[in-house]
């Protein structure tokens, strides 16, 4: 079995998911990149943890980028030898 790519997800993306969350939104903030995705609701304000296999199954389509500078800047290095 072929391993899939994964998503590039930067801190910022404004992402449109499959299922709306209770208050009706269904835009998400991603505000935490790492294996778990944090993302706060555009609606309401509330914040949940994804895995990220899960958002990725959920993701409609990206309705915003953010910005990769930042995520670099404040996600660990993926570089085994730094």
């Amino acid at each position: 079995m072929p391993a899939r790519p994964v998503l590039e997800l930067f801190l910022g993306d404004v992402v449109q998911l499959r299922r709306r969350h209770p208050c009706g939104g269904d835009r998400w903030l991603v505000d935490r990149v790492g294996a778990d995705i944090g993302l706060r609701c555009e609606t309401c304000g509330r914040h949940v943890l994804l895995e990220r296999p899960l958002l990725e199954r959920r993701l409609l389509e990206f309705v915003g980028r953010g910005d990769p500078a930042m995520t670099a800047a404040v996600a660990p290095s993926r570089d085994p030898n730094p």
